[in-house]
């Protein structure tokens, strides 16, 4: 592994998408979820991503989505990639067109075999909660998450914050990580602080493991 993928998602705003580039994210999450206190329209996406470097990875979130729905904002907005939550086989992920990353939720009982069923770029991993989507600030255990890398990229997500990121990282050894509401003020508003922390702890980490 020659870097560690660094996501920054609940983007609401352009501040916040470019101090998120600007501290060295390698990518921005925008969540296309109505019920998640972080969501955003395309309309609004759009004009953010307009202001983007190309070279940043812009990666929608949807939730139990239709291939249309799908298919109709990476079109207008423009995404690099769609993070998918949902009982989706594999076959109907492909007919969405784009790079994925495939969302799971982990509790105890998960079972990482699962993970062969599909073939995207990526798996998010995030701890599950009974009725949230993700956003909770919930860790799991990671030792499944350490497991699951035998199976492709793994991307940790669930409960990360500048204080853990770093142990999540030695430990999992995971492709990326994911940080939504441990880096925030309030939901959908990042704190620059936390931000900042966040990615140089996880990447001090990651070049102390690989060195």
């Amino acid at each position: 592994m020659s870097d560690l993928f660094v996501k920054i998602c609940g983007i609401t705003n352009l501040e916040d998408a470019l101090l998120s580039v600007e501290s060295g994210a390698d990518a921005v999450g925008f969540i296309f979820y109505n019920q998640s206190p972080r969501f955003v329209s395309p309309e609004t996406v759009r004009r953010i991503v307009e202001q983007l470097p190309e070279s940043i990875s812009k990666i929608g979130v949807f939730v139990n989505p239709s291939v249309r729905d799908v298919s109709a904002i990476c079109g207008e907005v423009k995404l690099s990639a769609a993070q998918v939550h949902g009982n989706h086989t594999d076959g109907e992920l492909r007919k969405l067109g784009t790079n994925l990353i495939k969302a799971f939720q982990v509790d105890d009982d998960f079972e990482v075999r699962i993970l062969r069923r599909y073939s995207v770029e990526a798996f998010l991993l995030d701890a599950f909660v009974k009725g949230k989507a993700g956003g909770t600030g919930k860790t799991f255990d990671w030792d499944i998450a350490r497991k699951a890398t035998k199976y492709g990229r793994v991307i940790l997500s669930g409960g990360l914050n500048p204080n853990n990121v770093g142990d999540a990282v030695r430990f999992v050894r995971p492709y990326g990580v994911d940080v939504c509401s441990g880096v925030e003020k309030r939901p959908g508003k990042k704190d620059l602080k936390k931000v900042r922390e966040f990615i140089q702890n996880a990447r001090n980490s990651f070049s102390m493991t690989y060195s």
